[in-house]
C-alpha cells in the first residue's frame, strides 16, 4: 500500500490540539512537510515541537491566525505558500460551535457558525487549489461530524452548519476530480478531545446529572463500548491524504465505534 507522502505538504486546520494535531502528527510520520494552522502562537509551538522528522529533506511550520479574521488568514495562508512547494493536503478542522436547540439559535449564530467553518474552507480552498492544480495533484479532508448523517440532539447550530459544509465538499468533489484532486469528509463520533470535554460539562449543566452518567449514556450508543482516541481519527485522515486513496471521491467517512446507524 502507497502511503508514502515525502515531498507533499500539508496544511492541517486546528492543529495545535485534538484531532488536528493528531492528523498531523501521522502526515508527518508518513513524509510531508506539515504546517499547521491554529489561533494561540504558544500551543502550535508546543505541537510543532512535537511533529515528527523522518527523512533529511523534511520541514515543518505555522500560522498563527484567527479563522475568523477571513482578510487576514488568506494573507498569512497565501505568503506561506508563496514558497517554493505548494499546498498538496489540505485538513480543514474547526471547533464546533456550542450547543442549544435550533429553534433557540440566534441569527447571529448561524452566521458566526457559517464564517467560521463554510465560508474559512472556502478561503483555504481558493488559496491553496492554485498549487494543487499545477501539481495535477491533492487532497482535501473536512472534519465534520456524524451529524450530516444523523443530526445529533441539542447541536442544532452545528447540525446545520456541518451539513452545509458537507454538501459543499460533494459538490467539489466533482468541480475537482477531473484535476486530479479529491474531496472527503471524516466523520468522527466521540472522540476524547477538548470538543468532548466542552459536550459533557454542557451536558451536566442543563442535566444535573454526573459527567460519569452522562458519559456511560453516550457510550450506550457505541458498539465498540468507548470513546475514540484523536489518532484513531487521524489515521483515516492520513490515508485519505495519501496515494493509496487516490480513486476514493466525495465520500462521508464515519469513525464513530459504529454509532451511526444509517448507512
Amino acid at each position: 500500500m502507497d502511503l508514502e507522502l515525502s515531498g507533499k505538504h500539508a496544511l492541517v486546520c486546528g492543529g495545535s490540539q485534538g484531532i488536528g494535531r493528531a492528523a498531523a502528527i501521522e502526515l508527518a510520520k508518513l513524509g510531508a512537510d506539515v504546517t499547521l494552522l491554529a489561533r494561540s502562537r504558544e500551543a502550535l509551538e508546543a505541537a510543532l515541537a512535537a511533529l515528527p522528522v523522518v527523512h533529511a529533506n523534511q520541514r515543518h511550520a505555522s500560522i498563527a491566525v484567527d479563522m475568523n479574521d477571513h482578510a487576514t488568514l488568506r494573507a498569512k495562508v497565501e505568503a506561506t505558500i508563496a514558497a517554493p512547494k505548494p499546498v498538496q493536503i489540505l485538513v480543514n478542522n474547526s471547533g464546533g460551535p456550542p450547543g442549544g436547540q435550533a429553534q433557540g439559535a440566534s441569527v447571529e449564530e448561524y452566521l458566526a457558525a457559517f464564517q467560521q467553518h463554510l465560508i474559512a474552507n472556502q478561503i483555504l480552498l481558493q488559496a491553496v487549489l492554485p498549487g494543487m492544480k499545477a501539481s495535477g495533484w491533492g487532497r482535501i479532508v473536512n472534519v465534520i461530524s456524524t451529524s450530516v448523517k444523523e443530526p445529533i440532539r441539542n447541536l442544532g447550530v452545528s447540525n446545520t452548519i456541518r451539513g452545509a459544509v458537507a454538501s459543499w465538499a460533494k459538490t467539489l468533489a466533482a468541480e475537482l476530480g477531473p484535476y486530479g484532486i479529491t474531496v472527503n469528509n471524516v466523520l468522527p463520533g466521540y472522540t476524547k478531545t477538548q470538543r468532548l470535554e466542552q459536550i459533557l460539562g454542557e451536558r451536566t449543566r442543563t442535566t444535573g446529572k454526573s459527567e460519569e452518567e452522562i458519559a456511560k449514556a453516550m457510550l450506550a450508543s457505541v458498539p465498540l463500548g468507548r470513546f475514540a482516541d484523536a489518532s484513531e481519527v487521524a489515521n483515516v485522515i492520513a490515508f485519505l491524504a495519501s496515494p493509496a486513496a487516490g480513486y476514493v471521491n466525495g465520500v462521508n467517512i464515519p469513525v464513530d465505534g459504529g454509532r451511526t446507524l444509517s448507512l
